[in-house]
């Protein structure tokens, strides 16, 4: 029999993928476990195990094809029994949704997702996702959410409408427009106001497209506050070169981004409600500081995870970072890597920006944004002084973390910066 072969969830939050290269033919047999091509994401890109054995008879999508949504059928092979999905090769595999599964969604394998059952337990939903639900008479309690922690999103109640739309008999789809109603007249995309000729046109890759959803839909939905402050890090730079000259003989070497990651930590420890992430059905409030920070690389920017960094050394986390930020910069970053943040740090210092407010990462509660250390006067003891100071912002979801509890936080992470002794406690 023919097994169809599909477009597998390789992140939680993939909906769709580029297939970068085939690595077999038609007319090949497959053993389980052979890698069968690779697949592109907005985070990495993954090789594809075969799950059973067989002869490859089609191959449905091209190389190099973008956009493939999950679950839509790459190939198709010769054997027996149920047929299987594309698996990534990575120790925790995430295989796509069965064929004979009922209304597959175009996203991620999701998560079970809270609904409102009989016991009157409350739907976990986004504010959009409940408004485009609401206007299209759907149902929540019938929409499989693959956000975080099962959450429905806008991409699962577009999907629910689309099957709905596709089910609907043909007598609904056509009946006339009634004459209360206004007509819909479809808009045509505004042209642009550039001249032919101009400009260059650069296609928008699964990463930038993914930012691009994420960061609008955080700006719009999740109400940003920013909290500024200004810190003097002198112990701080001292304390790093103290560090660096005890572990030159063992090639270790300590940046500022570290102290700072470890400091964030300790103060996620020390103010546990900043630490947190916004739920419809209540906050959550994390057990270890997973700090995500914010590294670039071609065609956009990826926040890599140190899980549990209250509890690791400086050197540790040094190794780790340096780790995560060369497997981003050649995507290889699995899953693990980089899902599950709870706390997010964005440096910007090393390009001598000073000051800036980040956007936040949800569904975590604040984001961090750091700026450059610079020489400025400073005032002590009534007399002027110079002083190396570095400003931070801390932006928080306020319905999460309220200006008294981001407050707290700072207050913690000063004193951390600015007596850094406390780091090695």
């Amino acid at each position: 029999m023919a097994i169809d072969i599909l477009m597998p969830a390789l992140s939680p939050t993939m909906e769709e993928g580029v297939l970068a290269k085939w690595h077999v033919k038609v007319g090949d047999v497959l053993k389980s476990g052979d890698v069968m091509c690779e697949i592109e994401t907005d985070k990495a890109t993954m090789e594809v195990e075969a799950v059973d054995e067989g002869k490859v008879l089609e191959i449905l999508v091209a190389e190099g094809t973008q956009g493939v949504k999950v679950n839509a059928v790459i190939a198709r092979i010769e054997g027996e029994g149920v047929a299987p999905s594309a698996a990534p090769a990575t120790p925790a595999p995430v295989a796509a949704a069965p064929v004979s599964a009922p209304n597959p969604t175009p996203a991620a394998a999701p998560v079970a997702a809270a609904s409102a059952a009989s016991d009157g337990s409350r739907i976990m939903a986004s504010p959009l996702a409940k408004r485009i639900a609401e206007a299209a008479g759907i149902n929540l309690a019938q929409v499989t959410g693959t956000g975080p922690h099962g959450r429905i999103v806008k991409a699962d109640v577009e999907a629910a409408r689309g099957q709905t739309a596709s089910a609907a008999p043909a007598a609904q789809v056509t009946a006339p427009t009634p004459a209360s109603a206004p007509a819909t007249v479809p808009r045509a995309p505004s042209p642009l106001p550039y001249a032919e000729g101009t400009y260059d046109v650069v296609p928008l890759d699964g990463m930038r497209r993914t930012i691009a959803r994420r960061m609008t839909e955080s700006f719009r939905d999740v109400p940003h506050f920013p909290l500024n402050i200004d810190l003097e890090i002198d112990k701080l730079l001292e304390l790093r070169k103290q560090l660096n000259q005890v572990g030159a003989a063992q090639n270790a070497k300590v940046s500022v981004n570290d102290l700072v990651i470890k400091a964030a930590a300790l103060a996620c420890k020390r103010v546990p409600a900043a630490n947190a992430s916004y739920t419809p059905d209540g906050i959550l409030i994390h057990h270890h500081a997973d700090i995500a920070v914010a590294v670039a690389i071609d065609g956009g920017l990826i926040t890599p995870v140190i899980r549990k960094a209250e509890t690791k050394g400086l050197a540790a986390i040094s190794d780790e970072m340096k780790s995560l930020a060369d497997k981003a910069r050649n995507r290889k970053l699995m899953p693990e890597d980089y899902a599950g943040g709870t706390f997010s740090i964005s440096n910007l210092g090393m390009m001598g920006i000073k000051s800036f407010m980040s956007i936040i990462n949800e569904p975590q509660g604040c984001i961090l944004s750091v700026g450059a250390g610079e020489q400025r006067p400073v005032v002590k003891n009534g007399a002027l002084a110079i002083a190396t100071v570095m400003s931070v912002t801390l932006t928080c979801d306020h319905r999460v973390v309220d200006g008294a509890i981001g407050s707290a936080w700072l207050a913690a992470f000063k004193g951390l910066i600015e007596e850094p002794i406390g780091l090695m406690l």
